[in-house]
Order: structure tokens, then C-alpha cells, then sequence
């Protein structure tokens, strides 16, 4: 009786990690494309667009398949930083097929922060420039080293990871996600602009309430455009 226990255990403890292995990830599309129709809905989130109902095939043409926007940078922010994310909703043709796209464009000295993409593994290839890129593990080891043009790295995903040009031009990097809302957690705002207690984070860096408010006019979207 015992013996039939354990097994039944085991196979339960199996089947439930298959599963939930398998939720992981986006769901495999069911046929060969979905480009969603337009959105009328203000409250939609374009981010989840597989909920939309598909075009008819005969209103499909191929430029739902054709995406022009990464020919240039987007807009810089005063940190030298510019991102062009692409998903279904700025690309229709990517609807259910489970990836995603972003070209982000680093002035010299410029950084993109330590971030993590909860739902996707990201491959980052390196188009110009010089970049110092890397990841840290779930044991707090850094793999990081200064890219050269046409080198790729992989950034698992929900690690940790971070770029910064080291070079004297703009550098541009194309990186893929496989998931089409891959989500982004960029660390000092998820630290300092989210609400978190004060006391908090007084004990949990050693800070003290002055300085915690500094971080927070800086991190917190509120607090810096009161000022």
C-alpha cells in the first residue's frame, strides 16, 4: 500500500511539473497567423492582443508581416538611452507567434540598468559600439564581459541583467525575446518608485530617510514629475 503511495506521489509531483513547465511559456499558436483587428477599446491591453479576434485571411496583406521601425533609434532620454520595443501591438504580424523584439541605442558612458524580464529569455546581438553586458545568476555570480560588434549574449530569463557602452560611438543593440509580452522590472524603480515602506528600506540598505527620499524623487514616476 505504501509502495502504490509513493508512486502515485511521484507521478502526481511529475505531472505537475510537466505542467507547469509547459504554462512557462506562450502558448503555441493553433493555426498559422492571427493578425488581430483593430482595437476600439480604449481599456484593451494591446500587450495580451491573443484575446483579439483575427483578421479574416482575405484582409490580411503582407505588410502585417513587415515591420520598418527599427531602422532608426528611438528618442533619447537625458541618460544617453533609447529604446524601440516591438510586439503585436506596433507589429501585428508577431500576434500568438510567442516572440518579441527591441532595439535599444546607448549614447557613449550611457547604461541600460539592471533589469529582468519575468516571462522571457532575451538574445541580445550587438549591431555597433563596444558594450559592457552581462547577467547575474540566482547565486549573485556576474557573467559579464565588453562585447564587440556582431557578438551576441543570452540574458536567461528572470536573471538580472545590465549594459553599458564603453566605446566612443552609439552603440546599437537588436535583442529577441521569447515571449510577446515578455515584461520588464528595471531595478532601481522597482526599489525606489514603487511605495515601498521607508523603514523598509532605511534597514534593508543602510540608508538613511534623507537619502531614501533622494532615490525616491528620482525612481518614483510621481514624486519626479512633482519636481
Amino acid at each position: 500500500m505504501e509502495a502504490n503511495t509513493l508512486f502515485l506521489l511521484k507521478a502526481l509531483c511529475l505531472l505537475c511539473f510537466n505542467v507547469c513547465f509547459t504554462l512557462a511559456s506562450d502558448p503555441d499558436p493553433i493555426q498559422d497567423f492571427c493578425i488581430p483587428k483593430p482595437v476600439t477599446s480604449p481599456y484593451h491591453d494591446h500587450h495580451f492582443s491573443t484575446n483579439l479576434p483575427c483578421k479574416n485571411s482575405s484582409e490580411v496583406t503582407t505588410e502585417d508581416f513587415v515591420f520598418s521601425g527599427l531602422k532608426t533609434a528611438g528618442n533619447f532620454t537625458e541618460t544617453g538611452f533609447a529604446t524601440v520595443p516591438v510586439g503585436p501591438e506596433n507589429f501585428p504580424g508577431l500576434n500568438t507567434l510567442g516572440i518579441s523584439f527591441v532595439r535599444a541605442d546607448l549614447k557613449p558612458g550611457s547604461i541600460n540598468p539592471p533589469h529582468y524580464h519575468p516571462r522571457a529569455t532575451e538574445v541580445a546581438h550587438l549591431v555597433k559600439g563596444r558594450v559592457y553586458s552581462g547577467f547575474v545568476d540566482s547565486n549573485n555570480k556576474v557573467y559579464a564581459k565588453v562585447m564587440e560588434e556582431g557578438e551576441m549574449m543570452v540574458y536567461p530569463k528572470g536573471l538580472v541583467h545590465f549594459q553599458m557602452n564603453v566605446g566612443d560611438v552609439t552603440a546599437t543593440i537588436v535583442g529577441g525575446l521569447n515571449s510577446q509580452n515578455p515584461g520588464i522590472q528595471k531595478i532601481p524603480s522597482v526599489v525606489f518608485g514603487s511605495g515601498i515602506n521607508e523603514e523598509l528600506l532605511m534597514k534593508a540598505f543602510g540608508l538613511s530617510l534623507k537619502q531614501i527620499g533622494t532615490l525616491k524623487k528620482r525612481f518614483d514616476p510621481v514624486m519626479s514629475n512633482e519636481h
